[in-house]
C-alpha cells in the first residue's frame, strides 16, 4: 500500500497547480491521470490558452509578461480590466446565478494566481492574433481578454508538469480513480487500477480536479437533455464524470448548473472527440463578421449580440436545437481578413463562389432558394449609415428584420464569398460539486466532508448558462492553488 500526504485526481491545470501548491506544505503529492501520457492534460492542453485576469494597466500586464518591449506597448492599447468589470461581466452572462462568494475570489485572485503561476515557469504572453484588430496603426485589445500562456492549452500543460516534476511530485499516468477511500472521519485515500490491478493509496487529504462529464454522452442526455448525445466533444475523451460520482458516493452535494454546459460553434465533421493533432481549431469564432444560417436557409441567432467572448460558449446549444444539428456561417470579401487562423486549417469543411446563387447553391443540407432570399433581406435590413469598427460594439445593426443583427452587420455583397459548415462542440459541463470559498467539498448535510477538496470543471455554482471566454483555466488555477494549499496544510 502507498502512503502519500496529498492525492490529486486529474492531470490538468486545476490538477498541477493544486499539486503543486500542496507541494509548498507538505511532502508526498501524487497525481493521479487517467489518461496516458501522451494525451495528458485533460480539456486544459485542447485550449487555446487564454486566461482572464484583473487588471489595473499595463503595469499589472508586465508583471505577468515582462518580456514586452516598449514598442510593443507603444503601438498597443492594452486598456484595463478592473475586478468590478470581471465581476460585472461574469454575474451579466450568468445571468446572475453565479455564487457572489466563490466569483469573488475568482475574481479577487486571479491576478496574484497568474504571478504565482508565473513563478513556477508558466510563461504568458498577449493574445496579439485573437483578441485585438489593429486600427489606425494600432492594436486594440477588447472584450476583457488580453493574456494567453505561451504555447497555448499544449504549452500550459507542459510548464505545469515540468513544475511538479521539478517539485518532486509523483505522477502516475493511465491511472483512473475508482472510488474515494471514506469513514467517519473523512476522506483517507483512493481506490485506483494502476497497470491493471486494483489497489488502494492512502492519504490524509484528497483533492478532485478530474473535469466534467462531457465526454459521456450518456450523462449528456440525461443531464443536458435529447440530443445532446449528437455533440462533438472538442477535448479529451476522458472528462466522463467518474471523479464526480465517486464523490456524489460518499454524500458531497451537487451543486450548480447541471443542465447547463459551455459549447461552441465547431467544425461540422470534426471527430467524436478532441484531436490533439489540430488542438482547438476545429473551433469556428469569427460569427460576429458574418451571419448563421440553418437548413432551412433562415438566420437564427443575432450574431452580433456581445463580443464573441461573451456569447460563444452558449451558441454551441443554439447550433444544435437547429433542424441536422449544423449552420453554415457566410461571409463576404470585406471581412475575410478578419477570420481568425481557425479558418484556415486543412480540416475545415468550406465553400466558395463568385456570386451568391452559386454560393447556396454548395451549401449542403440547405435550403438554397430561401437561403438566397434570407441573404438579400438581411442585406437590405444593414445600417450602411453606422461605421463598421471591429474593436467595439459599433452600433451597426439590421432593422425590421424576425431576428435582428446588434452589431458588426456588414452587406454580404463582395465576391468572394466564403461559407462555413459548424455544429456543436461541446467544451466542458456546468454542474458539479459544491465547494466552500477554502474548496472544501461540502457535503449533503451541510459541513465540509473531511479531508476532500475539488477545483476546476467539476465544480458547480460559479457558471450558468454560459460563460466569459478564458474564465474557465483562470477558475481551475485559482481554486486549484486553493484547494492543493488547504489540503496541503491539513496534510501537515
Amino acid at each position: 500500500m502507498h502512503d502519500y500526504d496529498v492525492i490529486v485526481v486529474g492531470g490538468g491545470n486545476a490538477a498541477l497547480c493544486a499539486a503543486l501548491s500542496a507541494r509548498e506544505h507538505c511532502e508526498r503529492v501524487l497525481v493521479l491521470e487517467r489518461a496516458p501520457e501522451d494525451e495528458s492534460g485533460g480539456n486544459s492542453r485542447f485550449t487555446a490558452g487564454a486566461m482572464r485576469v484583473a487588471y489595473r494597466g499595463v503595469d499589472d500586464l508586465r508583471q505577468l509578461m515582462p518580456d514586452l518591449t516598449d514598442d510593443e506597448i507603444a503601438r498597443t492599447d492594452f486598456g484595463t480590466y478592473p475586478e468590478d468589470q470581471f465581476l460585472d461581466d461574469i454575474a451579466r452572462v450568468t445571468q446572475y446565478r453565479c455564487d457572489p462568494d466563490l466569483t469573488e475570489v475568482l475574481v479577487k485572485r486571479s491576478l496574484d494566481t497568474l504571478q504565482w503561476m508565473r513563478s513556477k515557469g508558466v510563461r504568458f504572453v498577449p493574445i496579439y492574433g485573437r483578441q485585438a484588430f489593429k486600427v489606425d496603426g494600432k492594436f486594440k485589445f477588447w472584450g476583457g481578454l488580453t493574456v494567453e500562456a505561451w504555447g497555448g492549452g499544449p504549452g500550459l500543460v507542459d510548464a505545469l508538469t515540468q513544475a511538479a516534476r521539478q517539485a518532486g511530485i509523483d505522477i502516475w499516468y493511465s491511472t483512473p480513480a475508482l472510488a474515494l477511500l471514506h469513514g467517519d472521519d473523512g476522506v483517507r485515500g483512493v481506490r485506483v487500477k494502476r497497470e491493471g490491478r486494483t489497489t488502494e493509496v492512502r492519504a490524509r487529504s484528497v483533492v478532485l480536479a478530474g473535469g466534467g462529464f462531457q465526454a459521456n454522452p450518456e450523462w449528456r442526455a440525461r443531464y443536458l437533455g435529447p440530443g445532446w448525445e449528437l455533440a462533438k466533444v472538442r477535448g479529451t475523451r476522458f472528462n466522463t464524470g467518474d471523479v464526480i460520482r465517486m464523490a456524489l458516493d460518499i454524500g458531497a452535494s451537487p451543486a450548480g448548473n447541471w443542465s447547463g454546459c459551455h459549447a461552441v460553434g465547431w467544425e461540422r465533421n470534426a471527430p467524436e472527440f478532441g484531436d490533439l493533432a489540430v488542438g482547438d481549431a476545429f473551433q469556428k469564432h469569427s460569427y460576429p463578421f458574418g451571419i448563421m444560417l440553418n437548413a432551412d436557409g433562415r438566420r437564427f441567432v443575432d450574431e452580433g449580440a456581445d463580443f464573441r467572448n461573451y456569447t460563444y460558449a452558449k451558441y454551441g446549444r443554439v447550433i444544435l436545437a437547429q433542424p441536422g444539428q449544423f449552420a453554415w456561417q457566410v461571409f463576404d470579401r470585406k471581412v475575410v481578413h478578419l477570420l481568425r487562423d481557425e479558418y484556415r486549417i486543412r480540416q475545415v469543411t468550406k465553400v466558395t463562389a463568385d456570386s451568391l446563387e452559386a454560393l447556396v447553391a454548395k451549401l449542403d443540407d440547405v435550403n438554397g432558394a430561401a437561403a438566397l432570399d434570407e441573404i438579400r433581406r438581411y442585406n437590405g435590413a444593414v445600417k450602411r449609415d453606422v461605421p463598421f469598427d471591429p474593436n467595439v460594439k459599433d452600433g451597426r445593426g439590421t432593422t425590421g428584420l424576425a431576428v435582428n443583427k446588434s452589431n458588426w452587420a456588414n452587406t454580404i455583397d463582395e465576391p468572394p464569398f466564403e461559407a462555413y459548415a459548424v455544429t456543436c462542440g461541446i467544451t466542458f459541463t456546468f454542474g458539479g460539486l459544491r465547494i466552500d470559498t477554502g474548496a472544501r467539498v461540502l457535503s449533503t448535510d451541510g459541513p465540509p466532508i473531511p479531508g476532500l477538496y475539488a477545483a476546476g470543471e467539476l465544480v458547480g455554482g460559479i457558471f450558468y448558462f454560459n460563460y466569459p471566454g478564458g474564465s474557465g483555466l483562470t477558475n481551475g488555477a485559482v481554486f486549484g492553488r486553493i484547494a492543493g494549499a488547504a489540503a496541503g496544510r491539513a496534510a501537515a
